[in-house]
C-alpha cells in the first residue's frame, strides 16, 4: 500500500513554520512497513487543496492531510475533501456536544465559528482520539482512503498513532518492517563515500532486481553534522529488519573504517564526550575561528560538566598572547595552534586542549586563502596539529572547523587505545 502525505497551510510555503509533522508521520509509516513515495505542501486554497488530493488519489492508495481542520475562514481542508468526495457536509452533534464540553471544562468563551469544526462530509466518519477541538476525519473515495488530521503536533500524533497507522496496517493486509540506520561520517567527500561503496550498492541493486530482499544506501549531506550514509531495510518482521541492518552495517564499517564517527543519533560531540570520560580525561578549548560554536555544541549534551571544563574563546590576537601564551608572531600556523591547546589546557586545568585558528572570510591576512583553518590537540605536552581547506562562507567554514577540530580529538583518542 502507497501512503501520501499533504501538509496544508500556507504558512509552511511562506516558510513561517517548518513541516516537522510530514517527517514525523513519514517515519511512523516506515516503521509500519508502510510506503510513502511523495509528500507535498499545498496552502489554504481551496482549489488547489482539491487539485493536490487527487492527483495524490490517481497515484497513492491513501492520503493522510495535515493541518486545516481550525475554525477560521482559511481552514479549508473539509470543504476540499467534500469535493473530491462529491458530497455535502453535515453537522455532527456529538463532535458539538464534545467541542462544547471542552470549552467549558476550561473556562473559555466559545465563538460559534468553532462548530464548524463539527461538520463532517457524508460518508466520513471521525476519528475517536480529539484531544484538541478539531476531530480527525476518516473519508472513503472508492476503494481509497482520505484521513485528515490537525497540524498541532500533539493532537496529530495522537490520532496517527492510535487509529491512522492500525487502520492502515488493516486495509493492506500485509504487515512488515522498514527500519533505517544511519552512519555518521567525516572526513571523506560525499562523492568519495559513494565512490567506496560502488562495489556494495552495485549488488544490493543486483539482488533487489532478482527479486531478493536487499536493504538500500543513500547519502546525505549534513554540514556540521557530517556526511550520513543511510541504510533501510524492509521486511516481514522488525526481527529481520533489524539483521538486514547489523549485516549491512557490518559490512559498510569493514570498508569506511575510522571515518564512521557515529550512529543514528549520535553527534561527534556526544562520541568525543563518551571517548574522553571512558579514558578519564577532561577537556578545555581554545578557540578562534570557530568562535565558540565547540564549546556551544558540547555543553548541550547531558553530562558535559563530567568531561568540559570549559573554553576561551580568543578571537582577538592579545586574547592569544596574553591568556594562552601563544609566543607573539604568526596566528594561522600549526605552531600556533599548538601552543593555543597547550594553552587552555594549562589555563583550565585540563588533561586535553582542543584548538582552533584560521581565516573564515576575506581579511588582511591576504597571503592566506579563506578557508584555512589550522587545528590542534594536546594531550598532555603531547600534540597532534593539522591543516585544513574548508569551502563556503565564513558560518560554513566554521562549522566544518568545529567538526574537523573535534574529528582531530577524536582519531587521536582513537589512537592512543590502539
Amino acid at each position: 500500500m502507497k501512503v501520501e502525505v499533504v501538509a496544508i497551510g500556507t504558512e509552511l510555503l511562506l516558510g513561517q513554520i517548518n513541516d516537522t509533522n510530514s517527517s514525523w508521520i513519514g517515519e511512523q509509516l516506515a516503521l509500519a512497513g508502510l510506503d510513502t513515495h511523495f509528500q507535498t505542501k499545498v496552502g489554504d486554497n481551496e482549489a488547489r487543496i482539491v487539485e493536490v488530493l487527487k492527483l495524490a488519489l490517481s497515484r497513492s492508495d491513501a492520503v493522510i492531510c495535515c493541518g486545516g481542520l481550525g475554525p477560521t475562514h482559511d481552514d479549508l481542508t473539509r470543504h476540499g475533501i467534500a469535493a473530491v468526495m462529491g458530497v455535502e457536509q453535515v453537522r455532527d452533534e456529538a463532535i458539538v456536544a464534545r467541542i462544547t464540553e471542552l470549552f467549558a471544562s476550561r473556562g473559555r468563551y466559545m465563538a460559534a465559528n468553532n462548530l464548524q469544526q463539527a461538520d463532517v462530509p457524508v460518508g466520513a466518519r471521525t476519528i475517536a482520539q480529539q484531544p484538541g477541538t478539531a476531530p480527525g476525519l476518516i473519508c472513503p473515495v472508492g476503494d481509497k482512503v482520505i484521513y485528515a488530521v490537525p497540524g498541532v503536533p500533539s493532537e496529530m500524533k495522537v490520532m496517527v498513532s492510535g487509529t491512522i497507522i492500525g487502520d492502515l496496517q488493516e486495509r493492506s493486509g500485509v504487515r512488515a518492517a522498514i527500519l533505517s540506520r544511519v552512519l555518521r561520517t567525516w572526513g571523506q567527500s560525499e562523492s568519495g563515500l559513494a565512490e567506496m561503496l560502488t562495489g556494495v550498492i552495485t549488488e544490493l541493486d543486483a539482488q533487489a532486481s532478482r527479486g531478493v530482499a536487499a536493504p538500500t544506501i543513500a547519502f546525505l549531506a549534513s554540514g556540521i553534522e557530517g556526511i550520513k550514509v543511510r541504510v533501510t531495510a524492509k521486511a516481514s518482521t522488525e526481527a529481520e529488519a533489524r539483521a538486514m541492518l547489523a549485516a549491512q552495517e557490518q559490512q559498510l564499517r569493514a570498508i569506511l573504517g575510522d571515518l564512521v564517527f557515529g550512529v543514528d543519533d549520535e553527534t561527534m560531540e556526544s562520541v568525543v564526550l563518551d571517548m574522553c570520560r571512558e579514558a578519564g580525561l577532561t577537556l578545555a578549548l581554545a578557540e578562534s575561528v570557530t568562535g565558540g560554536l565547540i564549546a556551544s555544541r558540547l555543553s548541550s549534551h547531558d553530562g558535559a560538566s563530567e568531561v568540559f571544563r570549559g573554553a576561551v574563546v580568543a578571537y582577538d590576537s592579545a586574547v592569544k598572547y596574553d591568556v594562552l601564551g601563544v609566543p607573539v608572531g604568526p596566528l594561522v600556523t600549526e605552531a600556533a595552534v599548538a601552543a593555543m591547546a597547550l594553552g587552555a589546557r594549562r589555563a583550565l586545568g585540563a588533561d586535553v586542549g582542543l584548538a582552533t585558528s584560521g581565516v573564515a572570510g576575506p581579511s588582511e591576512l591576504e597571503d592566506i586563502a579563506p578557508g584555512t583553518v589550522c587545528l590542534g590537540v594536546a594531550i598532555g605536552d603531547d600534540v597532534v596539529t593539522a591543516t585544513v581547506r574548508l569551502p563556503g562562507d565564513r558560518a560554513r567554514v566554521s562549522q566544518f572547523a568545529a567538526i574537523s577540530a573535534s574529528d582531530l580529538l577524536r582519531r587521536t583518542l582513537l589512537d592512543r587505545r590502539r
